[in-house]
């Protein structure tokens, strides 16, 4: 059974299509035709338009956008409908950019008809394999904690091992087979899953197909199949560390103009400190001050550890909020300060928000395995934040962390891509900000 299980767990339930139709139709869609209507447009020969560095600049376009809306919907809570346009807009954005400053002589209306194509296609995809993935079956093998997900759209409960044995047989499983593997199956459940495996049909543990459909990972024992031997993607948070660096040098410019705005408006706003700094519990569990701007009324907190948890804690409508302050919590501008301690190596653009020392106490002595968030660099944003919003009761936090151990288990490059889309979605439309 462990065998098993560590095939489901190396693979994704989300159904992936074919991946040379989807590149052939990018290719064909988004390159060759808007090259043929151009040239019988204007009556040019296609290879005036298209040299050699522009054709590969388009294909290398729309390749990245394929690959990289097939990367996002490997993951849970992915509406990949709503970033079809920004997914299309960044790449085809840092084309233009980089033409435009080089001065390339470039048709830039066969430049906007292959955009558009592009993002027709990329819909076009989109719609098919979300049509795909809603006709697709899978079976459930009845017994353990399977009933976590029976019952949802997708899913058949198997009557038993001869029913399943027939379906191998007629060749009708077109999805997966679930299981919980941690439980006692009979001899007979046993030979139909392994003959499942043999004809090449997924097999997954029930818990992989919780974790895709909710984005949460529940522990309730320090497992290594659970954990990853307690140790995310190593090689990645390597590179995190160096993308962190060179993101936050990049865009020093635009953000020293942008916060210097926001300190004016603040001290415009009212009496007070422009900054706000608070003890946090942080990477491998030490605590550093975070710097943001203050959004808060200046206040007197008695010297009491119930005091000082219920003042680190922000209410829906907090009457402490300045005017100002609540537009750059809608927006986490007040967040943006924090590019000084991701300079100084005590958190990333990216990953599970810090909380002050009060809660942290709290919620290490309520919360089994809290400590466990602390294995990666706490972000400016995160999985939790962006899928949750602000939360700071108990019950509440049980279900962050959750988010938050989905995030350190699947801690990858395009997890990454895929909470940045988001955020801008919260920065944009204020989504699960307070």
């Amino acid at each position: 059974m462990r065998a098993l299980q560590t095939k489901a767990a190396s693979a994704s339930p989300t159904p992936s299509g074919s991946g040379l139709l989807e590149v052939a139709a990018y290719l064909l869609v988004g390159i060759v035709l808007p090259a043929a209507a151009w040239s019988l447009a204007l009556s040019i020969p296609v290879s005036q338009a298209l040299h050699d560095g522009w054709i590969a600049q388009i294909t290398a376009s729309n390749l990245a956008i394929c690959y990289t809306l097939r990367q996002l919907r490997s993951y849970a809570k992915t509406r990949l409908l709503s970033y079809v346009i920004p997914v299309n807009a960044i790449v085809f954005g840092a084309v233009f950019t980089v033409n435009s400053l080089a001065r390339t002589e470039t048709s830039w209306s066969l430049f906007l008809a292959c955009g558009f194509f592009t993002l027709a296609v990329s819909y076009l995809n989109t719609i098919r394999l979300r049509r795909i993935s809603n006709i697709s079956r899978d079976y459930v093998i009845p017994g353990g904690e399977v009933g976590n997900i029976l019952g949802r759209r997708g899913f058949t409960e198997l009557r038993s091992p001869s029913q399943l044995e027939q379906l191998i047989a007629d060749q009708e499983i077109a999805g997966a087979v679930v299981a919980d593997l941690h439980h006692d199956l009979s001899p007979e459940w046993e030979r139909a899953i392994a003959r499942a495996a043999l004809k090449g049909i997924p097999v997954y543990h029930y818990r992989l197909i919780e974790e895709e459909l909710t984005g949460e990972v529940r522990i309730s024992h320090l497992r290594e199949n659970d954990l990853g031997s307690l140790m995310p993607n190593l090689p990645y948070r390597k590179a995190k560390r160096l993308i962190d660096v060179v993101a936050a040098v990049v865009l020093a410019p635009f953000l020293l103009t942008l916060m210097a705005l926001i300190a004016l408006l603040i001290r415009l706003d009212g009496p007070g400190p422009i900054f706000f700094r608070q003890e946090r519990l942080g990477y491998r569990g030490e605590f550093f001050t975070m710097v943001k701007f203050r959004t808060m009324r200046e206040r007197e907190v008695e010297d009491d550890e119930h005091a000082r948890r219920d003042d680190a804690i922000t209410r829906s409508d907090d009457s402490r909020v300045t005017r100002i302050g609540k537009i750059l919590r809608k927006t986490r501008m007040d967040e943006l300060p924090q590019v000084w301690n991701i300079l100084r190596g005590e958190m990333s653009w990216i990953g599970p928000r810090p909380e002050a020392r009060a809660l942290a106490r709290w919620y290490q002595a309520e919360i089994p395995f809290y400590d466990y968030r602390h294995i990666v660099r706490p972000g400016i944003t995160g999985w939790a934040q962006v899928n949750q919003g602000h939360v700071a009761e108990l019950d509440a936090v049980h279900t962050k962390l959750r988010l938050d151990f989905y995030y350190v288990k699947n801690l990858s490059l395009w997890l990454d891509v895929l909470i940045a889309l988001k955020t801008l979605r919260v920065v944009f439309g204020g989504i699960g900000a307070k």
